[in-house]
């Protein structure tokens, strides 16, 4: 039987008894229900069938019932139904919906503007959540806007303005501050006896969770600074007691390398000032000598109201839990009395070796003067800063920036009515065109990629192309070369193009491609949001690991798109990017080789069974995870979506998650048996579970384990962990090589055809649909005649007719 006659015929047999027009149990009645599905009303109910014979809880148990064939049958049948539908009702017709930025696009596109960092305004911040499809942040159909978000516009434009083009002048001042360092809560009475307050200490890094001591601030400039701007910080500071003889396990950091002092911005309207705030980027950072104090320099940049707050970047993981275990487990060693309380640290400031940094003296001096005027105003209006008399001109030449293409006199009129409006109000002309940058700055000619290609036509016209391939390859506006071939019309010509691909994709700032793209495909943006115990996964919070772990990613990726070197390596290969910190996590050589100071080195994986490829990298294996504990069925749903593009139906609302079990006492994969008993459940299992089971040999953080954590129960040993799985096509293998193995041999084709769809997915807005197959085998055959090299694929698929096309 065909599908549809299939559900005809189980419907008409075991349902329509009880469901048809005339009686509709339930408020259900299937009489009319077939293939294919014609509505979202129609999804709907094929998914409360799904799920009621996934469950069989339909028919009810009196009634007759179905054989497992049958059961098996009517499910596919349903979900293949299901798949079509969905993708006929959420087509945009192979057309790419006119978007608006992301966020992070109209941060970037912001500075590229601006001709400086914003993220010290935090313009975003307040800005509704993204919403994603399929994980992608560019997608046309996702990017909606809110009033919300159109008021959030006008607030960050005018406070954009303002603060960098509105700010007073200002001749440098100076501040001076050696004592008086008050720091809050626990510290406060142990600094003031210790030493009266006179210096600021820091005593952990930032990310802590009881967090005293991770932010040093000054108290006599609570204010900030009166205006935006650079200025230069001068510290002096000394590492105290790097050489401690209490146990290095008590910090949880690596005493062989030295302390960094680090700079993020402060402000006491935000939050409490001691600890984390939502907008506090790294502003620089320096290496801090343990002999004597000694004088550091820094410049950086602050906004108006901003104070520079000190911290520890590799500092100590937890200064209360230093402090408490000092106090227990040597006591001894000091004279004077221990608080009760165990959180006092007066004596061991005197008497003991608390590792710490030791600030004496800060001097702030700015703002600095910026020979030829500010950044901002030579971005904005030229050389020359802003003239009354060419006020229009330079004005409508920003608008082009911003716009990306050539003004009309529709663009033009509102922008003189308000420059005018406000001079007819009496305000200054500068004043009226810092207003009209603001209306500039919420126009939807800015806020949206709006293509002004004749609707009619399919092809992109040359501004729309550059564009589209800048936001791409940059998430940014297009440069002066692009914009100069999309003036002479060049750009659309296929030698053209591909030369200002090649060209933009060895620039710098293709790192916004590269983050952005991997942050979609691999999901790395969530990596964190499931984070691990602190107390069983120190090293992932006291060493940062997350950072490390996207940046090998990172620059594998880099290094492929680089040397053109093979995708397939993707799923396998012999070398790898680590720090110092990586190193000792995947236990390779490197760690007892490596410092910090080195940062990331290129490392070969030759005849090592346990990495290689992305699925051995940590960042994968934690993202893939649920954070307590890995699961065969989440990584393996990963491992569909993410590498084979293939996406399996969610299991039915009334399943019952996995229970973790915490006495240790039964495995995954045993608790996975029975939970896939069911032979509608194994119909799904069966494809899932092999894609996770060797990834199994990796804990919730990517350590490579042969056992699952020790049971509780007294002398119980700790399970083995089986790592061996059969796929659905009969190929079997025995641990995390063999299944890669499988994977390149048997689903190259499948991995790089998904890749493919992905980079035109993030790279045009719209995702790909079954029209759009036939040229991504086109681009996967003209890649695969080039050996299957990155940057060849994403030329390929930046030159295509899809990429070109609305």
């Amino acid at each position: 039987m065909t599908p549809p006659q299939q559900v005809n015929h189980f419907l008409g047999k075991y349902c329509i008894e009880c469901h048809d027009s005339s009686i509709q149990k339930g408020d259900r009645d299937f009489e009319s229900f077939s293939l294919p599905l014609k509505s979202v009303a129609d999804l709907i109910s094929a998914k409360e069938i799904i799920d009621q014979i996934t469950l069989k809880e339909m028919p009810p148990k009196k009634a007759d019932q179905p054989s497992d064939e049958e059961r098996l049958a009517m499910l596919r049948a349903l979900r293949e139904g299901t798949v079509a539908a969905r993708s006929k009702l959420e087509s945009s017709g192979s057309r790419t919906v006119m978007r608006r930025l992301s966020s992070r696009e109209y941060e970037n596109t912001i500075a590229t503007l601006f001709g400086r960092r914003v993220d010290t305004l935090g313009l975003t911040a307040d800005f509704p959540k993204e919403k994603t499809s399929r994980h992608i942040d560019t997608i046309g159909q996702t990017l909606v806007t809110s009033g919300f978000l159109v008021d959030q516009y006008f607030q960050a434009a005018n406070r954009l303005v303002e603060t960098r083009l509105g700010k007073p002048v200002m001749e440098p001042k100076e501040w001076r501050f050696n004592g008086h360092f008050v720091q809050y809560e626990e510290l406060y009475g142990s600094h003031k006896d210790a030493f009266n307050f006179g210096f600021l200490n820091l005593y952990e890094q930032p990310n802590t969770d009881t967090r005293q001591g991770g932010y040093g601030h000054i108290e006599d400039f609570l204010k900030g600074v009166p205006v935006s701007g650079m200025y230069d910080i001068e510290v002096e500071a000394q590492a105290r007691h790097r050489d401690t003889h209490y146990d290095p396990a008590i910090f949880g950091i690596d005493f062989s390398e030295p302390f960094i002092l680090g700079i993020v911005p402060g402000d006491v309207t935000k939050g409490h000032i001691h600890y984390p705030q939502a907008i506090e980027p790294v502003l620089a950072t320096k290496t801090v000598p343990d002999d004597k104090p000694t004088r550091l320099s820094f410049r950086v940049w602050l906004e108006a109201g901003q104070t520079p707050r000190f911290i520890f970047p590799n500092g100590p993981y937890e200064s209360r839990a230093s402090v408490i275990t000092i106090n227990q487990k040597y006591k001894d060693e000091f004279k004077e009395k221990i608080p009760t309380s165990l959180v006092g640290r007066a004596h061991i400031l005197r008497e003991g070796k608390l590792p710490h940094i030791r600030i004496s003296e800060v001097k702030i001096k700015g703002p600095v003067t910026e020979k030829g005027g500010s950044a901002e105003e030579a971005a904005v209006f030229g050389n020359e800063g802003f003239k009354e008399d060419r006020a229009m001109d330079q004005l409508f030449a920003f608008a082009e920036k911003a716009y990306r293409r050539p003004l009309a006199d529709s663009d033009r009129k509102p922008l003189r009515a308000l420059y005018e409006k406000r001079l007819g109000e009496k305000a200054a002309p500068r004043q009226a065109a810092l207003d009209v940058v603001k209306l500039i700055l919420c126009s939807p000619s800015f806020l949206y990629l709006s293509e002004i290609t004749d609707e009619s036509s399919k092809a992109l016209k040359p501004y729309d192309l550059a564009s589209r391939l800048s936001f791409a390859l940059w998430a940014g506006p297009p440069d002066r070369a692009l914009l100069d071939a999309a003036k002479s019309g060049q750009l659309t010509q296929d030698a053209e193009l591909k030369k200002h691909v090649q060209r933009m994709l060895s620039d710098e700032r293709s790192t916004a491609f590269i983050n952005g793209f991997l942050d979609s495909w691999l999901s790395l943006r969530d990596l964190g949001s499931q984070p691990p115990p602190r107390e069983t996964n120190r090293s992932y919070y006291a060493e940062n690991l997350p950072d490390s772990m996207k940046t090998e990613v990172r620059l594998f990726f880099r290094d492929l798109l680089k040397n053109n070197g093979s995708a397939a390596q993707f799923i396998s290969a012999d070398y790898t990017f680590v720090d110092k910190k990586l190193a000792k996590l995947y236990e390779l050589p490197e760690a007892k080789s490596l410092r910090l100071a080195d940062g990331f080195k290129k490392v070969s994986l030759q005849g090592n069974q346990h990495r290689g490829g992305l699925m051995g990298m940590a960042g994968v294996l934690t993202v893939s995870a649920n954070g307590v504990e890995s699961s065969p069925v989440t990584r393996g749903v990963w491992v569909s979506e993410n590498i084979l593009g293939i996406h399996p139906p969610p299991p039915p609302d009334e399943v019952p998650a996995i229970e973790p079990d915490v006495s240790g006492a039964t495995t995954i994969r045993e608790r996975l048996a029975k939970h896939s008993t069911d032979k509608t459940c194994a119909e799904c299992h069966h494809k899932i579970d092999p894609l996770g089971f060797s990834l199994e040999a990796f804990d919730p953080i990517g350590r490579w384990r042969t056992t699952y954590p020790k049971p509780k129960k007294k002398d119980a040993p700790a399970p083995v962990i089986d790592t061996t799985g059969e796929f659905p096509s009969g190929e079997t293998y025995q641990d995390f090589a063999g299944f890669k193995e499988i994977l390149r041999k048997t689903r190259e084709d499948l991995f790089i055809r998904h890749l493919i769809g992905e980079m035109l997915s993030y790279s045009t807005g719209r995702l790909m649909e079954s029209t759009d197959d036939f040229v991504i085998q086109d681009i996967h055959d003209k890649a695969k005649q080039q050996g299957l090299g990155l940057r060849a694929i994403i030329a390929e698929c930046l030159t295509s007719e899809i990429f070109r096309s609305r």
